[in-house]
């Protein structure tokens, strides 16, 4: 069995982010032949393409870290129905400069928690459009847009409503099936 590392973003700087427990949750659930690390996006300045011949430190460790996983996660809130900028930001370091993009044919899956009722839809939408432009490959199926409630999602990740539990278990069983498609039609380049 194939064990693929996963790096993922929490598209929250919050400290008490509700997209950091369901990052815990969606750790706890996942297949165990996945090996999860975080990408931090919190200590990145502005991109601006003034960079793009000398990446400050910050900026060459997001793509490193990038470069030495198998696939990437986005667990993500919304924020004015679009993209938190902390992540935006990021995704633009990552993907600069011209020809150099980090999240080329990178396995890529989009979830999200919200307390309100479509669960950062809009926002994963906007997500979507982005991380195509950026040519990752991204899993279209299941979606996956969480209502959170701190009653089902315990802050160590813990989730107590099994149909909740259940489903976040299938998308990440998934989200690994969907890693293994694509590793085997296009094996990650390691440059």
């Amino acid at each position: 069995m194939t064990t693929y590392k996963v790096g993922y973003f929490v598209g929250s700087l919050s400290s008490t982010s509700i997209n950091r427990i369901l990052s815990r949750a969606l750790i706890r659930v996942a297949p165990d032949d996945l090996e999860f690390s975080e990408i931090p996006i919190g200590n990145l300045p502005l991109y601006s393409p003034d960079f793009d011949n000398d990446y400050p430190p910050a900026a060459r460790a997001l793509k490193d870290s990038i470069a030495a996983v198998d696939a990437v996660l986005f667990v993500t809130p919304e924020y004015n129905r679009s993209i938190p900028g902390a992540l935006k930001n990021a995704i633009d370091w990552a993907s600069r400069p011209w020809g150099q993009n980090s999240f080329d044919h990178i396995p890529a899956a989009v979830i999200g928690a919200s307390i309100g009722q479509i669960g950062t839809a809009m926002g994963q939408q906007t997500l979507r459009g982005v991380l195509s432009f950026c040519n990752a490959r991204q899993m279209t199926s299941p979606e996956a847009y969480i209502q959170y409630s701190p009653e089902v999602f315990q802050d160590d990740g813990e989730i107590t409503d099994e149909s909740t539990k259940e489903f976040l278990r299938g998308y990440m069983a998934e989200f690994r099936t969907y890693i293994d498609m694509v590793l085997t039609v296009l094996p990650r380049r390691r440059d």
